[in-house]
Formats: C-alpha cells, structure tokens, sequence
C-alpha cells in the first residue's frame, strides 16, 4: 500500500516537554526521507488531539504526561494504522518508548511501515506480548535478487506451492534492552522480501524485564516454531507459498548476532548464521563496560573476575558467559558469515575479527565480510555493506 498524501500526522499531546521546532525538523525529515506528505499537529487537549488523529489514515501520537490521552493507548482512534511514541521510558510498555526524541524518527517509520504491508502475517509463539514474529513472503518472486535497492512497494508474486523459497530470520539488537526493538529490522524485512526471501522477524523477550534465560529461551523457541511453518498462505491470497526449511539464514544485529550465533551453538536449524556487527565476545565485551556495562546488565552478572575485588558467581553456579559468548562457544558448527563495519565501535571490531580467526582455526566454515560503514549500515538497505552482505547470504545459498 501506497500511504497517499496528507494522510499521516504527528499528534503531539499536551504537556509534552520537547521543542516544537525540533519535532517539525525530525518529522520533515522523515517525511521527505520516506517519500509521503504530513502534519505535525500539536493538540491544545485531548479532545483537540483525537479529532486530528480521525482525519487521517495513519497517525503517530507521542501522548504526552495527560492521563486523559494517555488511557487511550493501544485503544482504535479511527486511523488504520496508530503508533504510539513516548520519548520517556515507560515500565512494561510494549509501544516504541524510552528512545529520546529520535523515537520519533522510529515511530514514523515504523507507522509508514505498516501502512505499506497491512499484509503481514504475525504469529505468537507464547503468552507473552513480546513473544511474537513477523512473517514477510517474498515479493520478487522466488528468484534470488542480489542487486535490488529497496524501493516503493510493489504488488507481491507468489511462488507456487511446489517452489520452496529460502529464509531469512531476523533478530533485532538494542544491547538487549526493551526500549529496542523488532521495528528496527523492518526495512531489511521490505527490502529481503523484495529479493525473493521469506522473512521471519523475531521478537522476545528482554533480559532486563524478564531475565536472561528467558531471552534465550525465546530465541531457541521462536527459531523452532519457524520450522513448523513449511506452507503458508501467501499475503492476502490463497496460493501457498512453500518455506525451504534447509535454507533458513539466521541474522542478528549488535546484540541479535550474539543471539543468532548462540543459536547456531545450542543447535538450533539453519544453513547460516550471520553476525551484523555482533557482540561476539562477551567476556571483553563486559570488561570494556561496552554500551554502559551492558553486557553485565543483560547477564545478570559480571564475566570471570580480572582480578581480586572483581563480582563473580557463587562456586557452583553454571557460568552464563562460557554458555552465551559466541567466540567462547567455538566451533560452533554452522557456517557463519561475519559482518563489520569499519567505522563501528572499535571493540566491535576487535570482537568480529578475531571470533572470525578463531573460529576458522577451530574448523568453522566462515567469511569475514568487513567494509566502510557504521554500526547501522549493516541494516540499511541502500548502504553498500548490506548490499555486499546479501549478496554473499544469496552465494552461501545456492
């Protein structure tokens, strides 16, 4: 679906503290980034914030402290499509919050996002709210195609149910905190399914709500419940479309490649894993202190102890860090494909270099695919990285 024009406002709810020029400059922004026409609407209350939201077919409100817009949330406006945005964090939210002011770049993306794929299929793999995947069928036929730049969206061909089509599983980063998530991923989904891949895009839940294991064990079972899916029903239309389950790429972003890589090592199914600047060595990871101790934060604990005053586990107590850390985990036993940009954090680099080294050296099949671009090229479609890093998923295929 194309969002025709003038359809999408920015509802801005009372009392929202944040300058009114500096929202117009990010709206407009991603406005003209994403190719639509928008209104930046700040409402004088709630009623004035709901009238501007039921004259258009997507909105995006950032509500704002008022009680009396904030116990609409998750609730129908009228519009389509309706994403929430708080800039603050919010215990237990499950809508974009706790991003700052740029949740609103996401959260634009993220609504436009929707509109364009009202089609996509999401299905549960547990009770919680955040145990959920995104399923995107292939838009480009089941040809592989590694030289396409994501564009406007196109009527969607369906492949016959005889026609397997490979797939790739996404998994989100955000150092395993619960202000990120799977709408990170949401580009790569679009242009990946223009290429003639499935996609599966993973959410689940974060350590830091739900406690390690609990991430894991999502990841292990949202990897699984992709495999009982081998025919689907292709997007709004009865022809199947057929999942070619021996051709199952599992790829992480920042945290997610330290997800995809622990899956590969725990056994989870898949011809390839592929690390998008990963956090692939947790033990240097914690000692760094990289993203504000993140890793200790996500684990429960720090890593074996440096030195006499380091923290460390009870004797006895099975040790997260041997289990989780990718570069510890060697060999892992899949063919890997690691992913680095140049300009990224030097420690990730450091940790995608030498996980790549050594796991050749313990007789993993890997290629080490490094180039100019930051931590997020690697998941911007028009950015050459990602370019080269499908076209290497497509060779590892076929």
């Amino acid at each position: 679906m194309r969002v025709a024009s003038d359809e999408i406002v920015v509802a801005v709810g009372p009392g929202l503290v944040a300058d009114a020029g500096l929202l117009a400059e990010i709206a407009d922004r991603e406005f003209t980034r994403l190719g639509v026409n928008g209104t930046v609407v700040h409402a004088r209350d709630a009623a004035h914030l709901f009238s501007s939201v039921r004259e258009r077919d997507v909105a995006v409100v950032l509500p704002g402290p008022g009680e009396d817009v904030r116990a609409s949330i998750g609730q129908p406006l009228g519009p389509s499509v309706v994403v929430w945005v708080d800039i603050d964090r919010v215990d237990g939210a499950t809508h974009i919050h706790g991003r700052g002011i740029a949740g609103l770049t996401w959260g634009i993306r993220h609504a436009v996002h929707r509109a364009r794929h009202p089609a996509i299929q999401r299905i549960t793999y547990g009770p919680s709210p955040e145990q959920w995947a995104d399923l995107y069928l292939p838009t480009a036929g089941t040809a592989i195609v590694t030289d396409a730049i994501a564009t406007t969206a196109t009527a969607p061909t369906r492949a016959a149910a005889d026609e397997a089509v490979p797939v790739v599983a996404l998994i989100h980063g955000g150092y395993w905190r619960s202000i990120w998530a799977a709408d990170l991923m949401e580009e790569l989904c679009e242009d990946l399914a223009r290429r003639g891949f499935a996609v599966w895009n993973l959410e689940y839940r974060r350590p830091d709500r739900h406690g390690w294991a609990a991430t894991t064990a999502d990841i292990a079972t949202g990897l699984a419940t992709l495999t009982t899916l081998p025919t689907v029903t292709g997007q709004g239309a009865a022809t199947p479309v057929a999942l070619d389950l021996d051709r199952i790429v599992v790829a992480g972003h920042s945290a997610g490649g330290q997800l995809a890589l622990r899956a590969a090592a725990d056994g989870s199914r898949m011809a390839l894993a592929v690390s998008l600047a990963g956090v692939l060595d947790l033990v240097q990871g914690d000692r760094r202190k990289l993203s504000a101790g993140a890793v200790a934060a996500a684990l429960g604990r720090t890593s074996a102890p440096a030195g006499p005053s380091a923290t460390s586990a009870q004797p006895g107590d099975e040790d997260p860090y041997a289990a989780s850390s990718p570069l510890h985990r060697l060999p892992l036993g899949t063919p890997q494909l690691i992913v680095q940009g140049r300009d990224d954090d030097l420690d990730l680099v450091d940790f995608a270099r030498r996980h790549a080294a050594l796991a050749r050296q313990a007789g993993d099949d890997v290629t080490y695919l490094e180039q100019p671009g930051d931590h997020f090229d690697v998941i911007t479609p028009a950015a050459p990285i990602w370019q080269a890093t499908v076209k290497a998923i497509a060779d590892a295929l076929t």
